[in-house]
């Protein structure tokens, strides 16, 4: 085991296996942890032989692994070999009629999600979307969030939570503080939010507010006027302390990631800009070897407050016994019926 801090980055990969290229230039840079696509996956065997290559390129057996396992329309391990998992507003809305039998499903659901994940030694997963969507907004959050009431969503994310963390998962509260409201994809553009505070204290912001002990989290890529006019949210050191002092989150912070449109400037400004905010992290996603260089360039090691907060979040990857992966997939489909 290296007892080298580890680069503040999370890095992806190109394809099914690990090029030399690859293993040579991750065992030189040491990046925290990597996070797989739907590129990266083929069968369960193939996957988990991927996330041991990763880990032994850095030398770590404890180094991280992420996917975005939501359901729906963002799940990265899908049929034949994984189960398609519902939607999150799909079980928001069963909590909606039913409150009890909501959160039966949301648990089950998130706990068989981890079940799923560690079988392949996949640690962290990029849920809950605790973003509230609002008439207008665009589409990209839609029925990846819980609900358009804030209370509902952080009630449906703190069992979401719950399940993932009993499975041994880490899960990531995204997109702080709040992408609900965005008007465009912040993957082609930069969206703009332009309400009060007041306003986005009483929506965006509650189920973040709510939910503060999330061991990891996930910045927007997201200008609002409210807290910083001039820069995104992920590069502002304004947006970042609001996070941290008004929403009281004391995770782990990844920026989102960085090869998406709606930030400008280089690599190695991207990851520069985004660290000197406050992030702890920052996330690089499509595997491009130029990207990855310069993003690598930027990043040093973890801070002395990230490395607290990462080793406080790993120390709850242990799941508990006892649980029955059949008997809870049956009970599942029962609800949801």
């Amino acid at each position: 085991m290296s007892s080298v801090v580890p680069s503040a980055a999370l890095l992806g990969c190109q394809g099914l296996t690990l090029s030399a290229a690859e293993t040579a230039f991750f065992s030189e840079t040491n990046p925290l942890g990597f996070i797989l696509f739907a590129r990266n996956i083929d069968n369960p065997d193939q996957v988990r032989a991927l996330v041991r290559d990763l880990r032994t390129a850095v030398g770590r057996a404890d180094t991280p692994i992420l996917i975005d396992q939501e359901g729906g329309r963002v799940q990265r391990l899908k049929p034949p070999h994984w189960r398609q998992a519902p939607t999150a507003r799909l079980l928001g809305d069963l909590y909606d009629r039913d409150i009890t039998d909501g959160l039966r499903a949301i648990w089950l659901n998130y706990r068989l999600i981890a079940q799923e994940l560690a079988d392949l030694g996949i640690d962290v997963d990029c849920v809950p979307c605790l973003d509230v969507p609002v008439p207008g907004a665009h589409d990209v959050i839609g029925d990846r969030a819980f609900s358009t009431d804030p209370a509902l969503v952080a009630a449906c994310g703190r069992i979401a939570v719950q399940g993932l963390l009993a499975g041994g998962v880490l899960p990531v509260s995204k997109h702080l503080p709040g992408h609900g409201r965005a008007t465009a994809d912040s993957h082609h553009d930069l969206p703009r939010v332009d309400v009060s505070l007041e306003v986005l204290k009483t929506s965006d912001f509650v189920p973040f507010k709510a939910l503060p002990d999330i061991p990891l989290g996930m910045t927007a890529h997201i200008v609002f006027d409210a807290l910083d006019p001039d820069r995104p949210v992920t590069q502002s050191k304004i947006g970042i302390a609001f996070i941290r002092e008004a929403l009281h989150f004391d995770g782990l912070l990844m920026t989102d990631d960085l090869s998406m449109k709606a930030l400008g400037g280089s690599f190695e400004e991207r990851a520069q800009t985004s660290l000197e905010a406050g992030c702890d992290l920052v996330l690089h996603c499509n595997g491009d070897p130029a990207e990855m260089q310069a993003v690598m360039s930027a990043t040093g090691p973890l801070s002395a407050d990230a490395q607290r907060r990462w080793a406080r979040a790993a120390t709850l990857r242990e799941a508990q016994a006892g649980f029955d992966p059949q008997a809870a997939l049956e009970e599942l489909k029962a609800l949801l019926v």
